[in-house]
């Protein structure tokens, strides 16, 4: 049975093959825009099971397909990825020296060949502490380029790690794919015997 990830992340490639199953990667090609009256926690795994899906239907064999997405809320605003300088300064200002939720969906689907036959999601909220920043952190930041593709503007794994003073959940969410909650769905559809097992 072939292993799908719906994703173009780095990222989520490099946590992917921690799980030790042999995977290809297809980038999923969807609409990311959040619905008027969309909460967070829903536009999250949608997301994450929409790029499952959507990478599922171009195949013309039987597989699993990981989708997955990371969203940064922080009192009820979601902070998407930096639209500008300005936009990302605005954001980590905002982010300064509070608490934020880091919101990461993932989601399984088997996909027979002809259509998505089962599906399960996992949402895992993980709670990030920042340090107080000074615009001059901020901006020196920003010129290191890792700010551009990332939600709110920061990486945990990458240089952004040094302004977080804590975490209360999992470390692998916050970076893109949650290893335990991966695992498990990968487990739920091998042991129930509706795929080959590996």
């Amino acid at each position: 049975m072939r292993l799908l990830l719906a994703s173009s992340s780095p990222r989520r490639r490099e946590l992917l093959t921690l799980l030790h199953r042999p995977f290809d990667c297809e980038v999923p090609e969807i609409e990311e825009l959040r619905g008027a009256h969309e909460n967070a926690d829903d536009y999250v795994t949608r997301l994450a099971e929409e790029k499952a899906q959507a990478v599922a239907q171009r195949q013309q064999a039987p597989c699993l397909v990981i989708g997955s997405d990371t969203l940064i809320s922080f009192q009820g605003q979601v902070l998407e990825k930096p639209e500008s300088y300005e936009h990302f300064s605005q954001m980590m200002k905002q982010l300064s020296g509070q608490t934020h939720q880091v919101l990461t969906s993932v989601s399984v689907c088997y996909w027979n060949g002809h259509s998505v036959v089962a599906s399960e999601t996992a949402l895992v909220t993980t709670q990030v502490e920042f340090a107080a920043l000074s615009q001059e952190e901020i901006d020196a930041y920003w010129e290191t380029g890792e700010p551009h593709d990332k939600a709110a503007g920061y990486g945990i794994q990458g240089y952004g790690g040094k302004f977080v003073k804590r975490i209360e959940g999992s470390y692998f969410a916050v970076v893109g794919l949650p290893l335990y909650e991966t695992e498990q769905l990968l487990r739920m559809f091998e042991m129930t015997g509706e795929v080959d097992e590996r």
